[in-house]
């Protein structure tokens, strides 16, 4: 009977052990794929102007008659995060709370709604998702200047009118992303991991 514990015991000890080897491997190699694995910004195409450009001057009348300016010096000397979405876009309706969420917690930064398309299909838009209380930009123009070709594409234009960060954004992470490229002074996330490795 005292054999039978003794070895249950040191059965017991060995599995004990081996699951600490165990959970240390496991914790080593977390650690490797966390170093490995950058988080993801917001994704730059590279058309368009870049980065550190002035961004394009445009002056024109939101849906609800607002004027809008965009580009050049704002008197506020509020950010502007211009967001590029559409009415069947259903990662753009998914990404709106989210970036009303974070606004709220950036109140030197301004949103600028923009789109092309048929303007019943984005009034209802604007009624539906409740975004009245954004400017809402209906012009084939901007997008061409910005050279945006995938939904929903952010840029980030600072007080002076210069760009800071733009990409496409799919996620809070992506756009958040935008914020913290600009605050560190690079054009995006992977721009600041690529400086921190060299």
């Amino acid at each position: 009977m005292t054999e039978a514990l003794l070895v249950s015991n040191a059965v017991l000890w060995v599995a004990v052990i081996a699951l600490g080897v165990i959970a240390v491997a496991l914790a080593r190699q977390l650690g490797i794929l966390y170093e490995r694995i950058a988080p993801a910004g917001a994704l730059v195409i590279d058309r368009g102007p870049g980065v550190g450009a002035a961004a394009p001057l445009f002056e024109m009348r939101d849906l609800l008659g607002r004027a809008v300016k965009l580009g050049g010096l704002r008197g506020d000397r509020k950010n502007t995060v211009l967001l590029f979405v559409s009415p069947s876009c259903p990662m753009c309706k998914k990404l709106l709370p989210i970036v009303r969420s974070i606004l709220r917690s950036e109140p030197a930064a301004a949103l600028v709604l923009a789109s092309d398309g048929d303007e019943a299909e984005q009034r209802a838009f604007v009624r539906r998702e409740k975004l009245e209380q954004f400017p809402y930009l209906l012009s084939r123009e901007l997008g061409m200047a910005y050279q945006v070709g995938k939904l929903p594409y952010a840029v980030l234009i600072d007080a002076d009118g210069v760009i800071r960060a733009k990409g496409l954004v799919n996620t809070r992470e992506h756009f958040e992303s935008l914020f913290v490229a600009s605050e560190h002074g690079v054009g995006s996330l992977q721009d600041y991991l690529r400086a921190e490795r060299a």
